[in-house]
């Protein structure tokens, strides 16, 4: 297995660690003598990092492979649907708005597999990618706000609504491109058509 992949599947396996450490009481709110927030912060962080070296690596190094594009964005899913769902158990993000968020982001993964399977390819646009890094950001400020920080806390909420805004709005985007890169395959009658005339020049001939 090479080292973008292996960096993808770590991420994976980060996932219950960072949801363990926000969602179990500490005595004290302290691991190690450290915080629980930053703790977390840090797991999240890190998780978040192997996010783009990953991506980075693989291009770097020629190591795409079909094994990394199918892990990627599942693992990009679980740690944000994870722990979005984690801060929703500590009443530090809108049940409802977390909802959409998440709800889009599998709306987005269905129509992706759907233009995959007609052989087309869906490449995230910039607004997409700039989704996920205020959503990095929004989560790392709603962690290391909770409790001790609430200045950190109301600006991490205000970010979360900057993701809503920027999900929705990418989200459109990606169903319009969509539709217009499926209208340009063939459909079912154009192949028909196609066959008939087809017979038509062998029986002409």
């Amino acid at each position: 297995m090479n080292l973008p992949n292996s960096l993808t599947i770590a991420r994976i396996f980060l996932v219950p660690i960072l949801v363990s450490v926000l969602l179990t009481k500490f005595e004290g709110r302290l691991i190690l003598g450290l915080p629980v927030e930053l703790v977390a912060a840090a797991i999240f962080g890190l998780a978040s990092l192997t996010d783009w070296l990953d991506g980075y690596l693989a291009r770097r190094r020629g190591q795409v492979t079909w094994v990394g594009q199918v892990l990627d964005p599942i693992a990009d899913k679980l740690l944000i649907s994870a722990t979005l769902v984690s801060l929703v158990q500590l009443n530090l993000a809108p049940a409802w708005m977390v909802t959409v968020i998440i709800g889009r982001e599998f709306a987005i993964t269905g129509l992706r597999s759907i233009a995959y399977a007609r052989g087309l390819t869906m490449p995230a646009s910039p607004l997409g990618k700039f989704k996920m890094g205020a959503q990095v950001v929004a989560i790392l400020l709603l962690i290391l706000g909770w409790e001790r920080m609430p200045v950190l806390l109301l600006a991490g909420q205000a970010a979360l609504w900057v993701v809503l805004a920027a999900a929705l709005v990418s989200a459109a985007d990606y169903y319009r491109r969509f539709n217009r890169a499926m209208a340009k395959l063939p459909t079912v009658a154009d192949f028909s058509a196609a066959k008939a005339r087809a017979a038509e020049r062998k029986r002409a001939s």
